[in-house]
């Protein structure tokens, strides 16, 4: 009793009346407690330590509603708008695809007036001037990541903003400061909870959200690390306000004592632990340095993360524990469902009665790796598609994304004869077999592995157990646009590739709208034309090839002056960088119909094409522009 009277003198002078105002509030009696000893009930401290004591929870639940609708309406605005976008591509796609060049000037032209002030000024704008997915480099080995767009800034901000107003809106007018730390503790607990749920939706590849919205995994991934900081700085904020009371109530050593000894605090605390730590691992110069470090500790840190806080919420002494139990739950389901769709991937893609995957590696010239993975059944790969690859004996317990560049399907031994078929696209996927094409380049860890290896066949190709688990993308279909342009950045080349031959094939057929095709690819020096000689020699064997494609090569570094020649008016190469401005106004004064510009390469390429695709913009010219990257 005297340790109690000690507490309360410290908190000032408190009349008898004060006191039995607390009671009445119901902020001073104790309803549940989760220590084993017994508070005086006129203890104005204790309580506020335990269970939801001074927790508002009808506000709590309030705020996790409105977040989680918060979230729910901006994905059904989304949706709105793409299901919109689909059918107007659709019925472009439709009108245009068996009528001349000369009769597309309707689609050509904005329908909508602020459609392309929306496009410059926000839809494509980077946050400030033209940087968004070059890394700001503090020196040649510390990034600290990219920018994100203006559009992806306005998204976070009214997540991130609203979750801090939420965090916030407590009576911090109630003269019982233990009482007010008690309702910051249940708030930030429950919004750190609730931002869990879409951190694990976010985070998978097998999101369906990214077919159903068309939304690349690229800005998910953005999402997924800004809802982990809010997670994390919210958890804190949590620790703090529950070790600030129970510090008040029971001293340091009372509270150490509680933190090592009971189930439902060690649980939290460590769960908080976890999620700092993880915090410090994501920060961008740890992440880039030891990033393939990095994705095995998250791994085992989101999990511990998980395991602690579904502990924490079944351990409270209430009924049935924390009301965040069956939160937890779902989020435990949705990771394991992603899981278990990846395994499941995993094991069609690259398992059947004729064997198991097999890849092909070859060395090629300016470090890098070209890639056939042969798998022993017929996968459907659309163009713009990339996959993720694991080898065995190249740390097998890795996988990682690379763009797919080509796609061959062939009949396997023991199916009916393709020319007995009535169709032959029919008989393949009856018993065809699918080989998946990429060209990797070699830069740290798991690439420059690869590329060692290969380089070991001593010039030959080498073959190792593969696996492949994909494809992801591919949602952005070029069919209805007149006119495409394709830009390119070294290794880019393979994402861009995949679509020519399907767009020249749909010209040739007339099922696609578009007429004129321009590939532009930047290249250091000559030799990295080897990595796509056999699929180039293909597309340029193709009937009508020249009627629809042009292709500009631009070499920055030629060994010499006489590696520059140009082959044909279609086929032109050229010394130094693409003036992307002039280059894409010249495409827009001979613009067929809608135009889509696309880009896939390092990040200060893709900002150029950027910034001039936004200075193009006007209503006179339907421009579109999509960004092929992945920022980790």
């Amino acid at each position: 009793m005297s340790l109690i009277r000690r507490r309360i003198a410290a908190l000032g002078p408190l009349t008898p009346a004060a006191i039995l105002a607390l009671r009445d509030e119901g902020t001073a009696t104790p309803t549940v407690h989760t220590g084993t000893e017994e508070h005086d009930p006129t203890s104005t401290i204790a309580p506020f330590a335990t269970a939801l004591n001074g927790v508002d929870q009808d506000s709590n639940m309030l705020y996790k509603d409105v977040l989680w609708w918060t979230l729910g309406i901006m994905a059904l605005a989304m949706l709105a708008i793409r299901l919109l976008d689909i059918a107007w591509s659709k019925l472009r796609h439709v009108s245009t695809m068996s009528v001349p060049a000369e009769k597309q000037g309707y689609w050509r032209k904005s329908q909508w007036s602020w459609m392309p002030g929306l496009k410059k000024h926000l839809i494509y704008a980077p946050l400030w001037r033209k940087r968004h997915n070059r890394e700001i480099k503090l020196s040649s080995a510390v990034s600290i990541g990219t920018l994100p767009s203006r559009l992806h800034t306005v998204i976070l901000g009214i997540y991130l903003i609203s979750n801090m107003v939420y965090m916030f809106h407590v009576n911090w007018s109630q003269e019982n400061q233990y009482a007010l730390a008690a309702e910051i503790r249940g708030r930030s607990g429950t919004l750190s909870v609730v931002s869990m749920v879409p951190l694990i939706i976010l985070a998978g590849r097998n999101n369906p959200l990214i077919a159903m919205l068309r939304v690349s995994f690229d800005t998910y991934n953005l999402l997924h690390r800004w809802m982990g900081r809010i997670v994390v700085i919210e958890a804190i904020i949590h620790t703090v306000a529950w070790a600030y009371v129970a510090a008040a109530a029971d001293g340091y050593e009372g509270m150490n004592f509680k933190l090592t000894h009971e189930t439902f605090l060690a649980s939290g605390f460590a769960g908080t632990i976890a999620l700092v730590v993880l915090f410090f691992l994501s920060l961008s110069p740890v992440r880039h340095a030891f990033y393939e470090t990095f994705l095995n500790i998250h791994i085992i840190l989101a999990l511990i993360v998980f395991i602690m806080t579904w502990v924490h919420c079944a351990t409270a002494q209430l009924p049935g524990g924390l009301p965040q139990l069956s939160w937890m739950m779902a989020i435990f389901l949705l990771w394991l469902a992603e899981r278990v769709a990846r395994m499941f991937r995993l094991a069609y893609n690259n398992w059947s009665r004729s064997g198991l995957t097999e890849a092909v590696i070859e060395p090629m010239p300016a470090d890098a790796c070209r890639v056939t993975v042969h798998l022993p059944r017929y996968v459907d790969i659309e163009p713009g598609t990339h996959a993720y690859l694991r080898f065995m004996g190249v740390n097998p317990w890795e996988n990682h994304p690379f763009s797919v560049a080509w796609v061959e399907h062939r009949p396997g031994p023991d199916m009916i004869a393709i020319e007995e078929e009535k169709d032959s696209s029919v008989s393949l996927r009856r018993g065809g077999k699918t080989s998946v094409s990429f060209v990797i380049g070699a830069h740290s860890g798991f690439t420059r592995k690869l590329y060692d290896k290969a380089l070991k066949g001593g010039g030959q190709p080498i073959r190792l157990r593969a696996a492949m688990e994909g494809p992801y993308a591919g949602h952005h279909s070029l069919e209805s646009y007149g006119h495409v342009v394709l830009f390119a950045g070294s290794t880019g080349i393979t994402h861009q590739i995949s679509y020519i031959r399907p767009l020249i094939q749909g010209f040739n057929d007339e099922t696609i709208a578009t007429r004129r095709i321009t590939l532009v690819w930047i290249i250091r020096d000559t030799e990295s034309l080897e990595w796509v000689r056999p699929w180039m020699d293909d597309i340029l064997r193709m009937p009508r090839r020249r009627e629809v494609l042009n292709i500009r090569l631009f070499v920055t570094r030629p060994k010499n002056a006489r590696e520059i020649h140009s082959a044909s008016t279609t086929v032109q190469m050229l010394p130094g960088r693409p003036n992307i401005p002039t280059l894409l106004k010249k495409e827009v004064e001979e613009q067929i119909g809608a135009m889509c510009v696309t880009v896939c390469g390092p990040g200060g390429l893709a900002d150029d094409v950027r910034q001039a695709v936004r200075e193009i913009q006007d209503v006179s010219s339907v421009v579109d522009f999509v960004e092929e990257s992945f920022t980790w």
